[in-house]
């Protein structure tokens, strides 16, 4: 092999990147979640109205002043619900955040010592999984109280064990790999070979699982704040904003209430899943050619 063809030789990180080109709902996906990310981020700048003024309008249709027109409150539909983009994101994106390093750290630790640690740790994992946990979080609501951050707390702290189950099937089988034993008998520390050698090899499966989360915890904030037990009033969500759909009037007559954020929760989890099913693909190692 020449010098040249040396050099074309693509590194690993590129064949991923070109297999997830491929996947055209993938791509669409994260061009989608890229721009209500920005839309998130310069909410001020999309909207110059405040999401909290009320109009002497209630509950008018669509009009060159209101673009998706107004709530049964007077306040701007459009407006609440940029705003409101800002909410699902912290929340999925934080409370993955949280029981993806919880869930990895437990399932690394349980699957890399066995023995009674491992034991310890997986019948705990157990416990936790034998609840219903969406009853599980209502409680756990219901006792905090129900505001954005301990929204994102909560399902950071019960979300974990479906990370340490699949970070420990991973380490299972990477502790026995050449590199590890050979790392051990060199001397290298429990926590390097853990966590330098170890979890670096095992990210794929846990960000296909992270990606898949944060779909899931959207739902689960729009639920909560559909319920009344998620975000209160007046900050906008986009489950909160489904709250006007409970009356007959509204979902017969008033479309505009309720049928934006609904479009949006079900456009953003689709972005979420189509992102999900390129990174599984592109991650795949039996698929890297």
């Amino acid at each position: 092999m020449s010098y040249f063809e040396i050099g074309k030789e693509e590194t690993p990180f590129k064949l991923v990147v070109k297999r997830f080109m491929k996947h055209r709902l993938a791509v669409a996906g994260s061009i989608f979640m890229l721009l209500i990310i920005l839309i998130a981020v310069f909410a001020p700048v999309i909207t110059t109205k405040d999401p909290y003024h009320v109009f002497d309008e209630f509950s008018a249709p669509p009009s060159a002043e209101h673009w998706l027109g107004t709530d049964q409150v007077g306040r701007d539909v459009f407006t609440r619900l940029v705003y409101a983009s800002r909410v699902s994101m912290m929340v999925g994106l934080g409370a993955v955040m949280i029981y993806t390093v919880i869930g990895t750290i437990i399932g690394a630790v349980s699957g890399y010592f066995g023995g009674w640690i491992d034991t310890c740790l997986m019948r705990l994992t157990d416990v936790f999984m034998s609840f219903p946990s969406l009853m599980l979080i209502l409680v756990v609501v219901s006792i905090l109280g129900p505001n954005l951050l301990n929204i994102i707390w909560i399902l950071g702290l019960l979300g974990w064990p479906s990370v340490a189950r699949l970070v420990r099937g991973s380490v299972l089988t990477l502790k026995h790999v050449d590199f590890v034993k050979s790392g051990i008998v060199l001397g290298l520390s429990t926590p390097r070979i853990l966590f330098q050698h170890i979890l670096p090899n095992a990210m794929a499966p846990i960000i296909v699982q992270a990606t898949f989360g944060i779909a899931a915890a959207i739902i689960v904030e729009a639920s909560l704040s559909f319920l009344g037990m998620g975000v209160q009033p007046p900050t906008a969500s986009w489950g909160n904003m489904l709250t006007d759909a409970q009356s007959l009037t509204v979902l017969t007559s008033q479309p505009w209430l309720w049928l934006p954020p609904g479009v949006m929760i079900v456009l953003v989890v689709l972005g979420i899943n189509f992102i999900g099913d390129g990174m599984r693909d592109a991650l795949d190692p039996k698929s890297m050619k």
